[in-house]
């Protein structure tokens, strides 16, 4: 990115996507930051800065490191045992500059917390650490932290993406830098197996995945990726590079060159291989693969990308396969979706090896292979024939292999630790260990020590001090020179914002392949209202750009514009959101749409701005009254939660009528969202319940409720100054006086600080529906 880009991004003030992007500081704390991001800039950032390594898999080239390991115990000193941390984990610690940064998981209960931890990559003493609370999730067990942090080797910053959605940016002092609340801004969706995976650094981007719902366009689930500039955090692009996804993958993208385009290859949720242009998210090809999401990371060797799988094969009946395709080859157009390759560009295919998320390391032109079945596989990268086979444990699931050194450092499932030396023949086993807990993450290696995180520790093993063997610094290959401008590339590329905030912009050229070129005066950028071919709901964004180039929000509504410059266009989406008070009764909302199951009745889609919406709610005609009510089409969306406000509120209080149809035996769920708390009427269990993770924070009341019936809910949460809060509801049939005092009160210690009012609805198996009518949002008073 040229300095006349960095010098606007730089301008963008605390308004741009408030919504959207939390920014920490703002006036002269933003120069501050900006100026220490600066002077970080400076100095030379040198480790293993991210999930796969240096070399994008799994590979050091640093010499020296420890072919041995035990551990420690009360009696005597372990050889080559340094240090370890007390933190669950699932992912790899990333080290530069002498720190060492994981992501990990401590406390129980409702009080549970990930967390982002630096220490001191020589003596494992903490340094800083920065905490998230879950909520409104479905992860099960302690499924969490089953992701990396990532270093940005410019300046050092870190980045992290914990499992409730929360994109954070940080100094490497631990200074926060901005965040994105990504579930409430973007509708990410999460999983009971609580996978995660990590951002990735790619120049001045960093990008993230996740299942995501949003908003128009991009209202339905989809596996997509959505790169950030990664010193202002405000939105590049986002992308949907497949089709209705199978499962979530948390693959990380490998870059390389391709046809002059800087790109990305991955596997996807909807069981593709896929590659996509890094610098527009333009999806370039598809390989459809399996009947599953692909979950672990790809390997480029020479002109191929090979990928593997577990799931069962589209084209066969067996399960699990890794497959070499040719990245050079011509896709051609498909039914749905991005452009597909069909079965002409394998070059080969083993369908003997299967592995759920453990990705491959290629060491030449060999890979090496942890499977299910817990083997390490060795096999020909050229050929895909199988050259070695060695047992190391009953099975394996996520944990990957590092090599570093002619060893290959293996954690398996079971917390079985392997030093091992792989020859032509097989292996020589040169450490086994056992460790507390599970290995899920793979390992990291830099400075002579080796680091890997299980499910109760994160252990550090090898030499003390500055390791001689380090590799010399590499530069950084640059981009090629840009072509002639062809296109507008606006950033930020959404917003969100309140009544009457403004959201500047920086308008940047980009030519064929996506480089950035030039960046143009946004005050004589020519802006219009723009409504893609495409859109179900031909809803334009309120608001006005002024003479500056600045976007000022003036109405409720969501919708897209388009900039134009000396011929060249670029797009923006953007929603506005009202303050508080807000109420929503859906009188206003004309029912034209034609409802196939029902000729005789017609509806509305939901309000565009809502995040989560579309595809799960209509707003409908009942009884005389319009009505948001749960749609029973697709079974996959029976459950349903839905944002309508913004990720920053705090202190307010939520109320609305709800209602199920059914009967005694077979009733819905319903009700709001109130500062990241779910509380709902449950209809088979007859109960009114506070909940914000089903294993963690839930409470309930009895209350006995009838289908048919509207009854209406109230709750307020409360936040002392220690931090801990009160979550308060009531609920009781519309029409009667209303309790003087909560029907229930839940206390916690560690609340949520804030969060966007919502709703949600289920419908077990698509068969009754649920109604909510005469929302309103108010401050506490």
């Amino acid at each position: 990115m040229n300095s006349g880009v960095l010098k606007a991004l730089s301008a963008c003030n605390d308004m741009n996507m408030r919504i959207i992007t939390r920014r920490f500081s703002n006036g002269a704390g933003a120069l501050a930051l900006l100026a220490l991001a600066a002077s970080a800039a400076s100095a030379q950032v040198r480790g293993w800065t991210d999930w796969r390594g240096p070399e994008q898999t799994g590979v050091s080239r640093e010499t020296g490191l420890p072919d041995k390991w035990t551990l420690s115990n009360g009696k005597e000193k372990g050889v080559n045992d340094l240090w370890s941390y007390p933190l669950s984990g699932g992912g790899t610690p990333v080290v530069a500059n002498g720190k060492v940064y994981a992501f990990g998981y401590s406390g129980q209960g409702a009080d549970l917390q990930e967390a982002l931890v630096c220490l001191d990559a020589e003596t494992g003493k903490k340094r800083w650490e920065r905490r998230f609370n879950d909520y409104l999730s479905d992860i099960t067990y302690d499924r969490y932290a089953i992701g990396s942090p990532c270093i940005d080797p410019e300046t050092g910053n870190v980045y992290v993406l914990t499992s409730a959605g929360v994109f954070a940016a940080f100094t490497a002092d631990g200074k926060p830098i901005w965040s994105h609340p990504t579930m409430e801004a973007l509708g990410r969706l999460t999983f009971t197996n609580g996978r995660t995976g990590g951002p990735v650094i790619e120049k001045d981007l960093v990008i993230i995945r996740g299942i995501t719902s949003n908003w128009g366009g991009e209202g339905a689930a989809m596996d997509r990726l959505y790169a950030f500039d990664k010193k202002s955090g405000q939105m590049v692009w986002s992308c949907s590079p497949g089709i209705a996804p199978k499962d979530n993958s948390f693959a990380r993208p490998v870059f390389a060159y391709r046809n002059g385009k800087r790109v990305f290859y991955t596997g996807a949720g909807d069981g593709s291989m896929i590659c996509v242009n890094a610098r527009t998210g333009e999806p370039v090809w598809r390989y459809p693969i399996s009947a599953g999401g692909m979950n672990a990371s790809v390997i480029l060797y020479k002109d191929t990308v090979i990928a593997i799988h577990a799931d069962e094969s589209l084209d066969s009946s067996t399960a699990g396969r890794m497959t070499s395709v040719r990245v050079n080859a011509e896709p051609k157009p498909a039914e749905t979706g991005p452009p597909i390759l069909d079965r002409s560009a394998e070059a080969w295919r083993n369908d003997e090896l299967a592995a759920i998320s453990s990705s491959p390391v290629l060491v030449g032109d060999r890979i090496y292979q942890t499977v299910k079945t817990g083997q390490l596989d060795c096999i020909n990268a050229a050929t895909g024939e199988p050259i070695w086979r060695y047992k190391l444990a009953p099975d394996q699931l996520h944990a990957s292999p590092l090599y570093a050194d002619g060893k290959l450092y293996v954690p398996m499932q079971n917390g079985t630790f392997f030093i091992v030396r792989p020859n032509d023949k097989g292996v020589e086993e040169l450490a086994k260990v056992q460790l507390a807990g599970r290995c899920i993450g793979a390992p990291s290696a830099w400075n002579g020590k080796v680091y890997v995180h299980s499910t109760e520790r994160l252990y550090c093993f090898g030499r003390k001090g500055n390791n001689p063997g380090l590799p010399p610094t590499v530069a950084e290959e640059p981009y090629p020179k840009a072509g002639p401008t062809v296109a507008l590339q606006i950033i930020p590329s959404e917003v969100a914002l309140r009544l009457g905030e403004k959201a500047k912009f920086i308008v940047r050229g980009i030519d064929s392949n996506g480089f950035p070129t030039e960046t143009f005066d946004t005050a004589k950028v020519t802006w219009a209202k723009y409504v893609p071919p495409t859109a179900r709901v031909k809803s334009e964004m309120q608001g006005s750009f002024d003479a500056k180039g600045e976007l000022l929000a003036q109405g409720r509504s969501a919708g897209a514009w388009m900039g134009a410059i000396n011929g060249m266009k670029g797009t923006i989406r953007g929603r506005v959101l009202a303050p508080l008070p807000y109420t929503e009764d859906f009188e206003s909302f004309a029912l034209t749409e034609a409802n196939p199951t029902a000729p005789d009745s017609k509806f509305a889609y939901p309000p565009l701005p809502w995040i989560g919406a579309r595809f799960k709610f209509d707003i409908e005609d009942l009884g005389g009254n319009k009505v948001f009510a749960k749609t029973l089409d697709n079974i996959a969306f029976q459950r349903a939660t839905v944002f309508f406000g913004a990720p920053d509120e705090k202190n307010y209080t939520v109320e609305a009528d709800v209602m199920a149809d059914g009967s005694r035996r077979n009733l819905g769920t319903v009700g709001v969202i109130n500062q990241r708390y779910y509380i709902v009427l449950t209809g088979n269990a007859q109960e009114l319940e506070v909940n914000s993770n089903q294993e963690r924070i839930k409470a309930v009341t009895p209350f006995k409720w009838q289908p048919k019936t509207w009854y209406r809910l109230k709750t307020r949460v409360d936040v002392a100054k220690d931090g801990s809060g009160v979550i308060r509801a009531k609920a009781w049939k519309k029409g009667d006086p209303e309790p003087a005092a909560w029907t229930i009160e839940v206390p916690h210690k560690t609340a949520h600080q804030e969060g966007a009012p919502g709703l949600f609805g289920f419908a077990p198996q698509s068969l009754y529906k649920v109604y909510i009518d005469n929302i309103s949002v108010t401050p506490n008073q």
